[in-house]
């Protein structure tokens, strides 16, 4: 069961990129999207054997997420239930029989880390989200989480620790979350290489010079471990400043 997560960056501007040669090209079972930065009726981007779903931020051009699947879900639920979180359109959570399978595009503390305090809020309330459906069935969450977890998650720690992404109080939070009991997937299969990132800066040449942060994630609670079978970034595929990701789960999940 491959499953994608990619931040596209604007689906609109992304179509125009090759991005459905790219998408056929995966055959993925679930392929998650961030940033589509679209309203309802703005695109209307179909795949031959997917269901679609998309969940679009109230503000015009901002966020946005969205899942393809071949596999039809039991039930769609979008946001987390809280108003004061759910006007932007960053969650997306489709139930199976045996797992929740969650899209998510975490909220960016912000030049001068001016959203840092409602990005701690977010983190509590999203873990307690991802906990409180974990004790029915396995959760499989993917996304932009808009963190570098560890200095070997980024070129440049060292310049990098008051900036958003890689301060203490966000990765600290992502410990909290792995420590919740769940798995990095990437990390279960690559616990030490380096130099391996999902999303560049468009300054400065960032990616020809492969300044990147590892900040696109598929994480899966830890009852479904014994699933895992490959993590994935694909760092070849261009259109957005970020590149996708993959997990590959065992079919018997399904």
């Amino acid at each position: 069961m491959k499953c994608i997560s990619f931040n596209v960056n604007g689906l609109r501007a992304i179509v125009n990129k090759n991005f459905e040669e790219d998408f056929k090209n995966f055959d993925a079972d679930f392929f998650c999207l961030q940033e589509t930065k679209m309203q309802e009726g703005q695109l209307d981007l179909k795949f031959e054997g997917y269901y679609s779903y998309f969940n679009y931020a109230e503000r015009k051009g901002y966020s946005g997420t969205a899942i393809y699947t071949k596999h039809r879900p039991l039930n769609v639920t979008y946001g987390i239930g809280l108003e004061e979180h759910d006007t932007e359109g960053r969650v997306i959570t489709l139930e199976y029989d045996k797992f929740f399978f969650i899209t998510v595009y975490t909220p960016n503390s912000g030049s001068e880390l001016k959203r840092l305090e409602y990005r701690m809020k977010w983190e509590k309330d999203f873990k307690n989200y991802l906990l409180e459906l974990n004790k029915n069935k396995g959760v499989v969450v993917c996304g932009d989480l808009n963190v570098a977890h560890t200095e070997i998650d980024l070129k440049k720690p060292k310049t990098n620790t008051k900036n958003a992404g890689f301060t203490k109080e966000e990765r600290e939070k992502f410990s909290e979350l792995l420590e919740a009991g769940f798995i990095d997937t990437f990390r279960y299969f690559n616990p030490e290489v380096t130099g391996v990132y999902s999303w560049w800066s468009y300054r400065f040449n960032a990616r020809k010079n492969n300044a990147g942060w590892r900040i696109d994630y598929f994480l899966v609670s830890r009852n479904l471990e014994n699933y895992l079978e490959d993590a994935k970034i694909h760092n070849d595929i261009f259109g957005s400043d970020h590149c996708p990701v993959e997990v590959v789960l065992s079919n018997n999940l399904l």
